[in-house]
């Protein structure tokens, strides 16, 4: 037996730990194998602006923002304060083409929202203040007039995800706490330990919480692609021409789902 075969035998007869191929161990009673090789990269070029990038499908998630019923439905928090909600369901339609070949192509799906504890215990008054700005009205964890729900508190239908785009048990789910989705969230550990690299965004509001969560993945060290028409605000328009134009500038690159889609059918 060649010592190469001696190796792949004796690897056999170990268990792995960990959730991703990318960052796993191998071990048994009597050996822990940290070098345990990556899969080889599956590698994509996704046409974007101001670079195109070529990105490793095994090392890339897309991560959802806030496609939640109080910003993107009928009887949620912005209808109940009469703002015009409709701009944030935008990217319903796109996502609901862009997600299937995502799944398919083995990419994580991570939903980082708003949920609240009931008890608002972390939340300081800075950001209660941020939902009920002159002290009155309905603001976080109260019950909207319509329907009881709990303003953007965790397992609420006002914190659900639109029944359009309702996760899969596969997908990964993160509850927020500031505008920000990696503030005091386990979001950064959780895409540390799938081996992430490169990570397409999308979501509400494209310069609030996407833009925010953007700039603070690119202070941690990942790639970060914008997907414009996956993105939309309620703001008026001049805030997404700022953001996508700081992105491009400072924070990483903008593409489209058409682009993500059209490098993923390159790999069939």
């Amino acid at each position: 037996m060649s010592s190469a075969t001696a190796a792949a035998a004796e690897l056999t007869r170990r268990f792995p730990l960990g959730k991703s191929p990318n960052t796993h161990w191998m071990v048994d009673d009597k050996v822990v194998d940290m070098s345990v090789e990556a899969p080889a990269p599956r590698r994509v070029t996704i046409s974007s602006l101001p670079q195109s990038v070529i990105a490793d499908l095994n090392r890339t998630a897309i991560v959802i923002i806030d496609m939640q019923n109080d910003f993107c439905a009928k009887g949620g928090w912005v209808d109940h304060i009469g703002g015009d909600y409709t701009p944030d369901r935008a990217p319903i339609a796109p996502l609901q083409k862009l997600l299937p070949e995502l799944r398919k192509a083995d990419v994580p799906v991570i939903w980082v929202n708003w949920g609240n504890r009931p008890d608002l215990l972390n939340m300081p008054p800075n950001q209660i203040h941020l939902y009920k700005p002159s002290g009155q009205g309905v603001g976080l964890g109260e019950p909207l007039p319509g329907s009881g729900a709990h303003v953007l508190e965790k397992d609420s239908w006002a914190a659900a995800v639109v029944d359009e785009l309702a996760p899969l048990p596969s997908d990964v789910m993160v509850d927020k706490y500031r505008i920000s989705g990696f503030w005091d969230t386990p979001l950064d550990s959780i895409l540390k330990n799938l081996g992430i690299r490169t990570v397409l965004f999308a979501g509400v509001n494209t310069d609030q919480c996407v833009f925010c969560t953007l700039t603070d993945a690119n202070f941690l060290g990942y790639g970060c692609i914008l997907l414009e028409d996956c993105c939309a605000t309620t703001s008026p328009d001049f805030c997404t021409q700022a953001t996508v134009w700081n992105v491009k500038k400072c924070y990483g690159f903008v593409a489209s789902s058409g682009d993500v889609i059209n490098a993923l059918s390159m790999t069939k």
